[in-house]
């Protein structure tokens, strides 16, 4: 039997706070790009599951859940076919600036197979 969401936090690389929802026995970590002032591009790993493994079936349905209220980022992602066989999920978000500065694109990467 799934278990209920745990509750996460993460810094990205240019610090802002992240609150994360998410499966126990499925994510094991979710991964954020940006584009840096610099024109780089830099990817880290926003949060690691803390368990070594799952310790119950992730279940019929997978959600999760990305929050930053200082950039006003509020993904929410829901997968109801197989999670099982869900390996990755990704997704863009823009982040928009004040007016006249360049929208910010982030990229999420969500990774399950939590052994």
């Amino acid at each position: 039997m799934a278990r209920h969401n745990r509750q996460g936090e993460g810094v990205d690389q240019a610090g802002y706070t992240y609150e994360v929802s998410y499966p126990p026995d499925w994510l094991y970590q979710i991964r954020v790009g940006r584009t840096l002032p610099s024109g780089r591009r830099s990817t880290q790993t926003l949060f690691r599951n803390p368990l070594p493994q799952r310790e119950a079936d992730p279940g019929d349905q997978l959600r999760i859940r990305i929050r930053c209220a200082a950039q006003g980022v509020d993904l929410a992602l829901t997968i109801t076919s197989d999670p099982r066989r869900c390996q990755r999920l990704v997704a863009d978000v823009q982040v928009v600036g004040a007016p006249g500065v360049q929208a910010d694109i982030l990229n999420f990467v969500v990774e399950g197979g939590l052994p």
